[in-house]
């Protein structure tokens, strides 16, 4: 009960500032694979695309995101708020505009570009910086419940995607998308933003306290973090979710049909992935800001790699509920504590720079997971096969991370340090 009583108190004396990060990550939805993925099918016959074609159009549009985010989610740190966001709202309103209207399997790379670019990238990138920045004594719980966009949009956006593909055809359905970018999202993210130069001013101000007590010391830089080598350990765990349950979620509706599971009620049964995602963000939040994230990731993969075990032993359509929940739980940790890790291991003055980089290497590995998939099924190994090297993938991992982290020691005086 101490959480809701702690959640409520936090939401009502932050509620503007928490709404919009809770905006830009419920609009992120229409660059994200779970939502991208919807028009799969649709995609591949209109181009006559074949799995491991149409996965490989993704993966070059996704490779070239992920090459450009280093610098453009740099930016946050250098640019006011307001003024990143709206270019990155509009952005991918322009980005959503472009897919409906794309001639060519060539040109959808572009497509897929800039929609990763701005939404899976930019829109997700915004509002984790900035609840991870601007809330440094209660990050756990302000990336936790802004995060809860991310749940809304998986549980709601899909299931109204494949009946709107049904109704108006694909391209329509994401012109639709941009003008709600345009009409809804931009508006909505400005209002919540009113009054941020005075919430900048306070970081700015506590920043400068920090920096003349000399307690700024944790505050690494980019080129520094790329010379610790625990920093190469962390990844492979940190971007299981991205390379494993961006393949999962591509690649859904061909995992339903290899299950034998109908594919409107297996998207229709994505809340049950949000609600194992909204509980488990809901728990770590205060978690983390009680014991460090350092201290409640190493476990956060298990859940995943215990779905895909259940995938791989089970074929009742029944299972796929447990299956989203574990899923769900795993993906909730690692909102919460992804950002708060980067926030506590390396200081919060060139977090953006930082994340930003990460990001990067994330949306890489969200290339990979579906290629990785589409050759596979491709050259017709099972989804259960599949299913078994993925969860390999998740406890080796899990692994590495147990040791990067051994070493840590949080300094309550600072952000964290290794």
């Amino acid at each position: 009960m101490w959480h809701l009583h702690t959640y409520v108190r936090f939401a009502s004396d932050n509620l503007r500032f928490l709404g919009f990060g809770f905006v830009m990550a419920l609009g992120s939805s229409f660059g994200q694979t779970y939502f991208i993925g919807v028009f799969g099918p649709a995609i591949r016959a209109e181009f006559s695309l074949t799995h491991t074609a149409w996965s490989s159009i993704y993966m070059l549009g996704t490779l070239a995101s992920a090459l450009v985010l280093p610098w453009t989610g740099q930016q946050i740190d250098r640019t006011s708020l307001p003024r990143y966001a709206a270019v990155v709202i509009l952005a991918l309103a322009g980005a959503s505009a472009f897919m409906a209207l794309v001639p060519s399997a060539l040109i959808l790379v572009l497509a897929i570009f800039l929609l990763r670019q701005t939404g899976q990238g930019l829109m997700s990138h915004t509002s984790s910086t900035a609840m991870a920045r601007y809330f440094p004594g209660e990050r756990g719980k302000a990336v936790a419940l802004s995060a809860m966009g991310f749940s809304v949009g998986e549980t709601v956006l899909p299931v109204l995607m494949v009946v709107s593909i049904g109704v108006i055809g694909w391209r329509a359905s994401y012109g639709l998308a941009a003008a709600a970018i345009v009409v809804i999202v931009l508006p909505v993210a400005m209002w919540l933003l009113k009054g941020h130069h005075e919430r900048h001013k306070a970081h700015e101000d506590r920043l400068e306290q920090v920096h003349l007590s000399g307690a700024d010391a944790t505050s690494w830089s980019r080129r520094e973090v790329l010379r610790d080598y625990r920093y190469y350990l962390l990844l492979p765990a940190a971007i299981a979710p991205s390379y494993v349950g961006t393949g999962l979620f591509f690649h859904h509706l061909s995992l339903a049909e290899m299950k034998g599971w109908d594919a409107a009620w297996f998207t229709g049964s994505y809340w049950v992935y949000a609600v194992g995602s909204i509980l488990s963000m809901l728990a770590a939040g205060p978690l983390i800001d009680r014991l460090t994230a350092v201290r409640i990731l190493p476990a956060y993969l298990f859940p995943l790699a215990l779905a895909l075990i259940l995938v791989w032993a089970f074929d009742d359509a029944w299972w796929a509920w447990p299956y989203l929940f574990l899923v769900g739980i795993t993906t909730g940790i690692m909102f919460t504590g992804l950002t708060t890790l980067w926030a506590e291991v390396y200081g919060v003055r060139n977090l953006g720079s930082i994340k930003s980089l990460f990001t990067a290497i994330s949306v890489f590995a969200s290339a990979l997971g579906p290629l990785t998939m589409g050759v596979m099924m491709d050259q017709n190994v099972s989804i259960e096969n599949i299913c078994i090297v993925f969860a390999t993938y998740c406890i080796v991992s899990s692994w590495l991370l147990v040791l990067a982290l051994r070493g840590y020691r949080h300094n309550a005086d600072s952000p964290g340090t290794f």
